[in-house]
């Protein structure tokens, strides 16, 4: 079975996570995908490593179903193979610093000169303006984003969240402005720049809060459990801040991730006071309506954990789901590793490595009903300089080991 990106070749110049991540959706999408290396490697091959000389799990996790070669893009020697691999490619993606590429030569003009089909896909910390050359990272993106200043509890400080919103979340942005430059290349016959700060994606994610921000001119927000506002929107734990109230209510017997996070819908509120045996308060003029609800919530989330708490989650989550309650327990690390529903979608699955042995990894959210994703190793550095040098570029093999040799690749 063909996959959905069957002959697009892109050329990986990326490195760390937030470039990786986006080529390797496109490498399961099926997109040829040649992550290029300095000789001496992605910098997280090296970073965090668990087994001594091998390919970290940070690397593996983010660069499956690629092939690498190496080349020294500031050698003369290099600047030609790179000039090539541009015209045979449909996509050139690079996450350096600002300026960096420009610097190599391969400025945007010459690079449309070398291939006017090409779509090139740059990712940066911000955008144009005065903090274009700040040095970002994923917790300076989420800062710098509004994720931290409206994440953790009201006399707190602000918190990062643990999920890589900086990073693979503006990797999922650049593959959606890619895709979308594919697809206008088959009408006009031309490849575009395509343009990705990760201020911006954390900005595009946070988008609920800027609401809540003008909201907050025509008074408190009510849904919050906040007593206090000032003029910007404050941190209010883990208060769902939609329309409907919800909050992480304590389980049996107590453990850091027992919890259970609980949807306060109107129709829900009258099964709830069943379950937390307290039914009369589904009459309660005080209670039964959401209007009535919302200057107590905090009230009303702690009437549910008296009776959460005596239970394990896994109990209250299946007597929350016989009444049609949203709710969901919090998973622990070692428990979505362990789903085994995670497991049959394919979410969490088990790769061959060929040093080291297996590792396990997150596998392809996008499911397509004619592109099935098979999640395969990470490559080692360089292990495909042959077969794309000489195999597709054309070098001899005496010229491939004088390369290699002068430090070329």
């Amino acid at each position: 079975m063909t996959k959905a990106l069957e002959g697009i070749r892109v050329l990986d110049m990326t490195h760390v996570q937030s470039g990786p991540s986006a080529t390797q959706l496109l490498a399961w999408l099926g997109a040829d995908v040649i992550k290029l290396e300095a000789p001496t490697g992605d910098i997280t091959r090296k970073q965090l490593r668990d087994i001594p000389d091998v390919d970290s799990l940070y690397f593996t996790m983010l660069n499956c179903n690629k092939r690498s070669i190496t080349l020294n893009t500031k050698s003369e020697r290099g600047k030609e193979l790179l000039t090539e691999l541009i015209r045979r490619s449909d996509v050139m993606v690079e996450n350096f610093g600002p300026g960096a590429v420009d610097r190599m030569g391969f400025t945007w003009d010459r690079i449309q000169e070398i291939n006017p089909r090409i779509v090139y896909a740059s990712i940066k910390g911000f955008g144009e303006g005065p903090y274009t050359n700040f040095k970002a990272y994923e917790v300076v993106a989420q800062a710098m984003g509004g994720s931290m200043s409206t994440t953790g509890f009201e006399d707190g400080p602000p918190l990062a969240t643990g999920a890589q919103i900086g990073d693979s979340g503006t990797g999922v942005h650049a593959v959606a402005g890619i895709l979308a430059a594919l697809f206008q290349r088959e009408n006009t016959g031309r490849g575009q720049r395509v343009n990705v700060a990760m201020q911006h994606a954390v900005l595009n994610l946070c988008r609920v809060k800027l609401r809540d921000q003008q909201r907050l001119t025509h008074g408190p927000l009510a849904e919050y459990p906040n007593e206090d506002f000032g003029d910007e929107v404050p941190r209010s734990g883990n208060a769902s801040g939609g329309g409907q109230p919800g909050w992480a209510v304590k389980c049996a017997p107590g453990g850091p991730n027992d919890y259970v996070y609980v949807i306060v819908q109107p129709v829900g509120w009258a099964p709830l006071t069943q379950l937390i045996g307290r039914p009369e308060l589904a009459e309660d003029p005080e209670w039964a309506t959401p209007e009535a609800r919302l200057p107590q919530l905090t009230k009303m989330f702690q009437l549910i954990e008296e009776w959460s708490s005596t239970l394990p989650k896994w109990d209250v989550l299946e007597q929350l789901n016989a009444h049609n309650i949203p709710c969901g327990p919090i998973l622990s690390t070692k428990e979505i590793i362990e789903d085994a529903s995670l497991v049959a979608n394919e979410m969490v699955v088990e790769v061959p490595h060929p040093q080291r042995g297996t590792f396990t990894t997150v596998g392809s959210p996008l499911k397509l009903s004619d592109s099935p994703v098979d999640v395969s190793s990470s490559p080692l550095l360089g292990e495909h300089n042959e077969e794309v040098f000489i195999g597709e570029l054309g070098l001899g093999d005496e010229e491939l080991r004088l390369l290699k040799s002068n430090g070329v690749i």
